[in-house]
C-alpha cells in the first residue's frame, strides 16, 4: 500500500481497541522462530516496492508456476492493479543484507486481486502476482503445490517470512521459520468472536504464544505436510498482536481457493 493508506491504518490502530485485528504486513518477523537455511523453503518470495528509491521488502509471497505468485489480499489492495513495476518479488533469497548468488529478481506485469476480498472483515484474503518474466526453476527456487480442493490441514505447519522477531519488535535479514499448530475453527472462533474467523481461514498458534507470524509476514506461505508431501495450505493474513496468548494467527485457508487460482493463473 501506498503512503496514505499505511498512515490511515497506523491512524486506525493508534485509535482502536488493543485486541484490534492486525495485518502481518509492513516492517515487522515470525516470532519465536528459527533461521532458515539457503534451498530449504525455496517457494519462499520477498515481495518489494521499489517506488521509495530502493528495494523495501513490506510482505510476502509463494511461488505458484514460473509466472506466478500467491500473496495476501491485503498486501496488493491499493496498488496498480494493471501496471505494477514499481513491485517486484525476489525468489532465492536468505539474507537480505547479503548477495548469495542465488536471487532471482523479476518485475511485476499485473497483480490479481481476488473480486470478493473484503478489508473490514479481510475475507477472501488472497492475490495472484504475475511476473514480467518466468523465474527458473532449481534448488533454490521452486514452486509450492497447492492442497486438495477442501481438504483440512492438520497437525503443525511451517510459516516462514522476514517480518519482525516480535511485536513492534525489529527485522530481521535472514529468513525466519517457525512451526505451529493448527487450532480448530471453534478454538478460533473462541478467541477471535464467531463472526470474526469464517469457514476459509485457517487458525494456528500455541494456546500459551510465544511463536507466530508478524508484521511483514503478510502473504507469505503456511506450509503443511500431513499428506506426506508439502503443500501451500495458508496465506499469512492477520491476527491480534503477534504471539499473544490464546490469539492464534489467521491465515487464509488455501483449500477453499484453489478454483479461483486454476481460474485465474492463466
Amino acid at each position: 500500500m501506498k503512503t496514505l493508506v499505511f498512515c490511515l491504518l497506523l491512524v486506525g490502530a493508534l485509535a482502536a481497541p488493543q485486541n484490534k485485528p492486525r495485518f502481518r504486513k509492513g516492517l515487522n518477523k515470525i516470532v519465536g522462530g528459527t533461521e532458515a537455511t539457503a534451498g530449504e523453503l525455496p517457494y519462499q518470495l520477498s515481495f518489494q516496492d521499489t517506488s521509495y528509491g530502493f528495494a523495501f521488502h513490506f510482505c510476502g509471497a509463494s511461488i505458484y508456476n514460473e509466472n506466478y505468485a500467491i500473496c495476501a489480499g491485503h498486501c496488493v489492495q491499493g496498488e496498480d492493479m494493471n501496471n505494477p513495476d514499481y513491485l517486484q518479488v525476489v525468489a532465492g533469497e536468505l539474507n537480505q543484507g547479503v548477495v548469495e548468488g542465488n536471487e532471482q529478481t523479476v518485475v511485476l506485469s499485473r497483480i490479481i486481486l481476488h473480486e470478493d476480498y473484503n478489508a473490514y472483515t479481510i475475507s477472501n484474503d488472497i492475490s495472484l502476482l504475475k511476473l514480467s518474466q518466468p523465474l527458473t526453476m532449481n534448488d533454490y527456487v521452486q514452486a509450492i503445490p497447492l492442497p486438495a480442493p477442501g481438504h483440512s490441514a492438520s497437525g503443525e505447519c511451517v510459516v516462514s517470512g522476514w517480518g519482525t522477531t516480535s511485536e513492534g519488535g525489529s527485522t530481521p535479514n535472514t529468513l525466519m521459520k517457525v512451526s505451529v499448530p493448527i487450532v480448530t475453527d471453534e478454538e478460533c472462533r473462541n478467541a477471535y468472536g464467531e463472526s470474526a474467523i469464517e469457514d476459509s481461514m485457517l487458525c494456528a498458534g500455541f494456546p500459551e504464544g510465544g511463536k507466530d507470524s508478524c508484521q511483514g509476514d503478510s502473504g507469505g506461505p503456511f506450509a503443511c505436510s500431513d499428506t506426506g508431501s508439502t503443500y501451500l495450505a495458508g496465506v499469512v493474513s492477520w491476527g491480534y498482536g503477534c504471539a499473544r496468548p490464546n490469539y492464534p494467527g489467521v491465515y487464509t485457508e488455501v483449500s477453499y481457493f484453489v478454483g479461483w487460482v486454476l481460474a485465474n493463473a492463466v
